[in-house]
């Protein structure tokens, strides 16, 4: 597959829909001096080549009452069941990011809980899935980094 070429003006409006996935074109072409049809043509363009899928909406969980986040690297018995695990942990609701990972853990995921003793009983359902040997927690005291354009500036910056 041939890498996509992205000008100035679509690091300028990534840049914007990574603020807010939901600003109007007209927004941002406004903001660029270029017409709503220039921006809607770079997205169509942008979404085709597969650099934009989709866009997000950011919740925010410790408003709804889940303030708790913990990471728990699972071991398996053996890494042929790492499959069934992870279809398995899908019918958690409270496990909301999952990795296949190498080193230490077979799979490391995040989970988000009410309180402690919540993620206690989250924990106990995963250490329950057949194939499980055994889990290690880790609690996070505070997202200190969550930055989607670091990244995207530094490629961009070293496209050129």
């Amino acid at each position: 597959m041939a890498k996509f070429k992205l000008d100035n003006i679509d690091h300028q409006i990534l840049d914007m829909l990574i603020d807010n996935s939901r600003v109007p074109f007209t927004d941002i072409a406004k903001k660029h001096n270029v017409s709503a049809g220039t921006i809607h043509v770079r997205v169509k363009k942008m979404e085709e080549a597969g650099i934009i899928t989709g866009s997000s909406l950011t919740v925010d969980y410790r408003k709804l009452g889940y303030a708790f986040i913990a990471y728990v690297g699972i071991y398996l018995n053996k890494t042929s069941q790492t499959k069934f695990v992870l279809e398995r942990l899908k019918t958690i609701p409270n496990v909301t990011v999952a990795h296949i990972t190498t080193g230490k853990f077979n799979i490391f995921c995040k989970i988000r809980a009410r309180s402690t003793s919540h993620a206690k009983d989250i924990i106990y359902q995963i250490d329950d899935i057949e194939g499980v040997l055994r889990t290690e927690t880790m609690i996070s005291l505070e997202e200190s980094i969550n930055d989607k354009k670091r990244l995207m500036h530094d490629i961009f910056d070293n496209a050129n």
